[in-house]
């Protein structure tokens, strides 16, 4: 029986969408230290704090973020 919060396969969900921190940190070959601490400092992409406490950030605020980055550069 499929429960009604799965989503239907071949479908994913918004929060499977969104990239994880551990996600970021490997495109950018960077620690996970280093991402919390531009989090801290208020330089890390905007994100959204799960109820398990993880975070995921959206792929358009990442894809943003991004840009600043390379606006700044």
């Amino acid at each position: 029986m499929q429960s009604r919060s799965r989503a239907p396969r071949g479908k994913k969900t918004e929060i499977e969408e969104m990239i994880s921190v551990a996600d970021i940190c490997k495109a950018l070959s960077i620690s996970a230290r280093t991402f919390y601490a531009w989090r801290a400092k208020g330089l890390a992409p905007e994100c959204h704090k799960l109820p398990n406490g993880s975070l995921r950030v959206e792929p358009e605020e990442y894809a943003r973020w991004l840009k600043t980055l390379k606006q700044a550069a």
